[in-house]
Order: structure tokens, then sequence, then C-alpha cells
């Protein structure tokens, strides 16, 4: 097989041109996001990137996921998943940017130079797998994917509309001989049920206070496709009422319309509006929250941070059951509530680490432990379990030294690790992990929130005409430039009682946005604001200054 470079541009510039006025984009955490009319040449251009990476990983099959996940309908996205169901690495985002942003004339100097960096072989066999949300564009985007992926000879399986959870699972599979599972929708599917139904064993309805029905908002997107099937599979242990299947992709609705606006979306019967336990998803299935309304008609969220800490207590508790030895750690991101922070270090006894905002920071840090909680408040996050602990508890499951109940409770952890999708945030897997542990402790919603109390917090935004005036670091806790303003955000803090604040700026739009935490609903709207009229006056605020949100 030998790859002519000269056809890559004589396709693109024939079928797939990029305009001389298109802007330049950025490869991030998200991939490439756009409005869908502006996508249909950098699809082409990553499905070439897919294939040249597919080569420079041994031939390894990589995953290319076109969705915009939480955005309007309007827009779309493409982001490529590593051998091993990991985000893209990041030196190869920066490629990812270069080949994006060239001319047509430049493309195939481009794709020469990645090939020269990388010493790719463009003789070897190159695998990449696609699939695509419900988007009514995401069929068109896909084709071009899978014209940039033959331009250079590379072989495409399609797996048509899928969870983005559901791709990096299907990628790991084949790049570890199915060590992790069957790459299939079968094979995902049945792998969750399986486990799922082992945990639950015998007792599959009510328990304690646990009532086995659930509202499912599935954000009118693939998620709620794929659990019109999977909830048939379950209905004898765990009842799902799928709501918001059909209509606009997260018009109000899903998990990032329910955590921004603190609100019940649109779309669900009336019953579930009386203290029912209600979760919502995103359009691509990555990111959870669960909710309800208590019998005093106020809404009540059970966000990231409060899955993290579900997730993370009843591992502890097993873990110290078993008697195995294992390095427990809990991952967050300055965003967390301070509340839940708290919590896990004084309560729960768990370390806790804070990185940068983006789930690739995540997951790495979570790599350092033998069993890894990862969650961004967003709902957005997973496990990660090492060989080290998956052996140990292994060998616990049958150690005849141990007593029977000890060995029990290794074979459930297994079954637990099973049940996770440890390759990314998945708003299935993740949806049955928790419904598990609220089973298994007999806990009603309500049981849950009372573990501990949010402090009060809001998130503002503020405009500026450069967003890259404002630098951040700790975490993207403190202020590095302009100089002086992390010192006068100290000075603001200080005056509210268990206040904090921090700024960090958008990796997309100028924009920075601002939270704020404190003891009371009151304090935290007057810190934020506060501190925004800060930020507007400092770095350069454009259009109208920042106004007091309502108490």
């Amino acid at each position: 097989m030998s790859v002519n470079l000269r056809s890559v541009f004589a396709f693109a510039r024939e079928y797939h041109p990029k305009k001389e006025t298109q802007k330049d984009i950025q490869y991030g955490t998200a991939g490439f996001r756009s409005h869908a009319d502006n996508l249909d040449y950098v699809m082409f251009r990553m499905g070439v990137l897919a294939a040249l990476r597919s080569r420079a990983k041994a031939s390894q099959a990589i995953g290319v996921m076109i969705t915009a996940s939480h955005n309007p309908a309007q827009d779309n996205g493409v982001k490529l998943i590593d051998p091993l169901g990991e985000m893209l690495e990041q030196s190869w985002e920066q490629l990812a940017t270069d080949l994006v942003n060239v001319s047509d004339t430049a493309l195939v100097d481009q794709v020469a130079k990645i090939c020269e960096q990388q010493a790719i072989d463009n003789n070897a066999a190159a695998r990449v797998f696609v699939g695509m949300d419900t988007r009514y564009h995401s069929p068109q985007l896909s084709r071009a994917v899978m014209n940039g992926v033959m331009a250079v000879k590379g072989t495409v399986q399609e797996f048509g509309i899928v969870t983005t959870p559901m791709l990096h699972y299907f990628v790991t599979c084949t790049n570890t001989q199915q060590a992790y599972g069957v790459p299939t929708e079968e094979g995902y599917s049945g792998k969750l049920i399986g486990a799922f139904r082992a945990l639950r064993g015998t007792e599959s309805g009510d328990h304690g206070n646990y009532r086995s029905q659930l509202y499912y908002d599935g954000a009118n997107g693939v998620g709620a496709l794929k659990m019109l099937g999977l909830c048939k599979k379950l209905a004898d242990v765990l009842q799902i009422k799928v709501c918001n299947s059909e209509g606009k992709i997260n018009y109000r609705c899903g998990a990032d319309f329910v955590k921004t606006n603190h609100c019940v979306p649109d779309g669900l019967p009336a019953e579930a509006l009386a203290n029912a336990r209600c979760v919502s998803v995103d359009g691509d299935a990555d990111r959870i929250v669960y909710y309800f309304t208590d019998s005093e008609d106020n809404f009540r969220l059970l966000d990231g941070d409060r899955i993290a800490t579900l997730l993370a207590g009843y591992l502890k508790e097993q873990i110290e059951q078993c008697g195995v030895q294992l390095k427990m750690g809990l991952v967050q991101t300055a965003y967390a509530n301070g509340a839940s922070t708290d919590y896990i270090v004084n309560r729960m006894r768990i370390p806790v680490a804070c990185t940068r905002t983006g789930v690739k920071h995540l997951h790495h840090k979570a790599l350092e432990y033998d069993i890894g909680v990862y969650f961004e408040a967003n709902g957005h996050g997973t496990i990660i379990y090492s060989e080290r602990a998956k052996e140990a508890i292994r060998k616990a499951s049958s150690d005849e030294q141990l007593t029977e109940e000890q060995r029990k409770t290794a074979t459930r952890l297994l079954q637990f690790i099973d049940l996770t999708n440890e390759t990314v945030g998945d708003a299935i897997s993740d949806m049955l992990l928790v419904e598990t542990v609220l089973h298994a402790k007999g806990w009603s919603v309500e049981d849950w929130l009372a573990s501990y109390t949010d402090l009060p917090n809001v998130l503002e935004k503020v405009y500026l005409a450069d967003r890259n005036v404002i630098s951040v670091t700790d975490a993207d806790r403190t202020v590095v430039t302009p100089n002086g303003l992390q010192d006068a955000i100290d000075t603001i803090v200080a005056k509210y009682p268990r206040g904090r604040s921090f700024v960090r700026p958008s990796g997309t739009e100028d924009i920075v946005r601002v939270y704020a935490e404190a003891d009371t609903r009151a304090n935290a709207v007057e810190l934020a604001y506060e501190v925004a009229i800060l930020v507007f006056e400092r770095a350069g605020g454009i259009g109208s200054r920042p106004e007091k949100m309502a108490i």
C-alpha cells in the first residue's frame, strides 16, 4: 500500500474545501466544536489525522466521534479517541489544530510534516472507528471523516449512532483483544446489565427507603435512544421512564440545562415533580446529574460532586470490609462545592486532589491511585482501577484464608468494576453505579442529599475585549495576571464567612467565569457581584457592567 499525498489535496479541494474566510479554531478537551455548516473540511482532515494516528500507534484502532455533546442542535463537533479509550494525546491536539487551520494549498505539506515528525510509515495499516450522535447533520459529517480516512488508504468501521462512551468502549475492547469486553453494542449493554443484575442479587425491587422507579431525561439525544432499548432489559429490576426522546436535542432539557438553570427540564410528567428520583444526561450521554422536587416544592440537585462522594464512600466501605490494602483518592476541580471537599476529607477520610478544569486533567490525576474517583461538578466522570487493585481484589475473592463475607465483598467489588466504564465519563454506566449504591444502602434521594449540605454558590460571566489578559495557575484557582487582581479578590473574599471565589478565562470565547460560594445565598451573590465588577474594571470588560443576580 502506498499513499499519494497529492491525492489528499485533490480530494480535499474538490469535495471538502476550506473557505479562505474560515477563522482558525482550536482543538481542546471537547475536540473541535462549531456551527455544523463550518465543519465539513474539519471532519475530512480529522479523518486524515485519525488514520495517521493509527499508524503512529502500531495500527491500533483510533476512534472519531461526531458530536457536540451538550451544545445546541445547530452545532456539531469531532473528537479523536486514543487506543485505550483515552482522549487524544495532548501533543497531537496541537497537530490537529495545525492541520485544520492550514489552507487547502498547504494541506499536503502539513500532512507530510506530521508524517516526518512522527516517523509514520504510510505503508502500514490504519484502522479508524467512526460513531455519531443523533443530530441531523451528523451523517453528512461522518461521510467527510470517512473520506479523509480513505484518502490516506485507511480502513473505516462505522458504528452509526452511538453514545460517546460506547465508542470509547469499542476502541478499548478492540485494542485489548477483547480483554475489556466485546466491541459491539450488545457486548456493551450485556456487560453492564450482567454486572448490575449480579450486584442486585435477589433483592431486585424496593429496599429500605429506596424505590426502583426512575425518571430519565434523555436530552432528546442518543442517550434517550439507547436507554429505550436498555430499559426493557432491566424492567424487572429497575423501572425507567424515558422522557425527552424525540424533540430538539438539549433544548430546555439535558444535564447541562438542569445544572446551569437549577431547575427541572421540560418534558417530565407531573408525577416526576412529586419527590420522584430523576436523572438527566446530555446530548451524547457522557454527563449525568440527579435531582428531585421535595415536599415543599423546592428543586434539589445531586450533581457530579454528590455522585463522586456517594460512589467513593461505597467503595471505601467495601475495600475495608474485604481487607484489601489499596490507595484510594478522589479528584475534583475548583468548581467542586467546598462543602463536598470538606465532607470527603474530614468525614470520609479520603484524600482529595484538585486539578485544572477539563476531564482529561482529572483522568490523568486519577491514574495515580489504585482506585481513582473523578467527577466534575457538571456530572462528567468515572472511576479508574489500577491493575494492582484488580489483581488484589481477584485474589481476595478466592482467598480461603479470608472469611466468606470478605470473599463475597471482593466479588461485589469485581462486579462493581465491570459495571464501570473506566475509559471515560459514561452517563449510563454512572447511573447504574448510583442505583446500585442507593439500593445497597436502602437510601432515597432525600437520604443521599442529607449526607452534607452544599454551600450556596453562584457562577457569573464577564465579557472582556481579550480573555487572554487573565492567566491563572494552581488548578485555575489563582490569578497570575493582571498583577494585583488576585490580591484584590482575596481582600473581597475575606469579608464573607466561608467565602471562596476564583476567576477562569473561557477556552473558546472572550468571557471570564466568576465562581463564588459563601455561607448564605445572599453572601454568595454579593461576593460574585463584587468580584465580577473587579474583573470588569481591571481586565478590560466590554458591554454592560455585570449585574447582581437575584437572591
